[in-house]
């Protein structure tokens, strides 16, 4: 098992004091767990990234605040800016390495497949992550999925198929698709693709031009007088 390390530090400032350290590199973060009291923490940004690219959200990290001896963590996935995508919060949860915990794993494609290569066939995968169960310590980083079995466009991977760790134990339905070949697109799907813009401007002119005349009928009919007299109120009083 990787010796990951990250290292933090008690935070002090909170609300919206914590913009100001942002500006700073550091990133407002959180310890909670096993047996842990919540703890407010500060990572440097720089570092924070470059162990999250290692470890992910699936392999454990020892996290040291200050001389405190390492804690056996893991990195929830950070809160991030919607547009820049810089991490604006991060929670580590501790996690005791005799009992087992639930999870994700991501998967990773590799391969090249034949029925992609030779027979014009698109890749589809349909989940990038399984959820897990099992012992801290049998967590690996990411399970590879090979997909150059893939050889006809009837072909599919299922999670049943899936190479998983011994010590792991896939929570998915071992029957549900991981990727499979979405065959190439006949003549007439292309032909109606490439269609020129200007038949389906006339199109939709058609279609207005008929729902504009339906509408002038319907005002037509609207106005006519009712087939029936109007009834004349009677007068309260004597002519």
């Amino acid at each position: 098992m990787e010796n990951i390390v990250l290292h933090a530090q008690p935070r002090e400032v909170f609300g919206k004091k914590v913009k100001a350290l942002r500006k700073k590199g550091q990133i407002p973060a959180i310890l909670y767990g096993h047996k842990v009291k919540s703890k407010p923490l500060l990572v440097n940004k720089t570092e924070f990234e470059k162990v999250f690219k290692e470890a992910g959200v699936s392999s454990l990290v020892n996290l040291k605040v200050n001389h405190e001896s390492p804690q056996k963590v893991l990195i929830r996935e950070p809160q991030r800016d919607p547009i820049s995508l810089e991490p604006l919060h991060v929670d580590f949860y501790k996690i005791k390495m005799t009992e087992k915990i639930r999870t994700e794993i991501p998967l990773k494609f590799v391969g090249e497949s034949p029925a992609v290569k030779e027979l014009d066939g698109t890749l589809i995968t349909n989940r990038d992550t399984i959820e897990v169960e099992c012992l801290p310590e049998a967590l690996v980083h990411e399970i590879e999925v090979d997909v150059s079995g893939l050889k006809t466009l009837d072909d599919v991977i299922k999670v049943s198929n899936l190479n998983v760790p011994e010590g792991i134990e896939v929570l998915n339905e071992p029957e549900e698709t991981v990727a499979s070949i979405m065959p190439p697109r006949s003549e007439e799907e292309l032909a109606e693709l490439e269609a020129p813009v200007e038949e389906k401007v006339e199109e939709v002119e058609e279609v207005e031009k008929k729902e504009e005349e339906a509408e002038e009928e319907e005002m037509v009919e609207e106005k006519k007088p009712s087939e029936e007299p109007e009834k004349i109120p009677e007068s309260g009083g004597k002519s």
